[in-house]
């Protein structure tokens, strides 16, 4: 039993400070190639089966992106793809009104297995302490569909609040 399963997520994210400010940065690493990973993160089927699904043509810079995951009537936001190198590199940023997230994801793959780095800045009224436990639960429905469990089996409650003080020490210590 995973400590997730327990109830006891362990937070894998820290805290970056960069040029354009700070950057929530949270890591797993899956035995896969880069290229099935880029698949779970890109392809609108695979996605929708851990977070959500996207809709338009990605070749035109932009499409509409479903957060279904908690609820499967949800909204779309739009979503700008602001650089796409697959499978290593795809930055992106999602509006909903005047709220921006600017996220990144960054695949590194060797020996057999692949590094995730998911990252977002942290801007105004997007604290670590808010939004690294929700990217936490969310990865970690990724892992549980990878691993051939449902992704409803990952407990919200691991994360959120549990991971609410590591994620505000770590934006305090950026």
């Amino acid at each position: 039993m995973t400590d997730e399963q327990r109830g006891q997520a362990r937070p894998s994210g820290t805290v970056e400070r960069e040029a354009d400010g700070p950057w929530l940065v949270v890591t797993r690493t899956f035995d896969a190639l880069a290229a099935d990973l880029w698949a779970d993160l890109t392809v609108s089927a695979r996605l929708e089966r851990w977070v959500g699904r996207w809709e338009g043509d990605p070749t035109a810079g932009r499409v509409q992106f479903f957060m279904t995951a908690e609820d499967p009537d949800a909204g779309p936001e739009e979503c700008r793809i602001v650089r796409c190198d697959p499978p290593h590199r795809l930055d992106l940023v999602t509006s909903t009104g005047d709220d921006e997230w600017h996220l990144g994801l960054r695949l590194d793959e060797a020996d057999g297995a692949t590094t995730l780095r998911f990252r977002q800045r942290l801007d105004e009224g997007s604290p670590a302490s808010s939004v690294g436990p929700g990217w936490e639960f969310y990865l970690a429905r990724l892992e549980a569909v990878r691993g051939g469990r449902d992704a409803g089996s990952v407990a919200w409650d691991a994360y959120y609040p549990a991971l609410q003080d590591h994620y505000a020490r770590a934006q305090a210590q950026a």
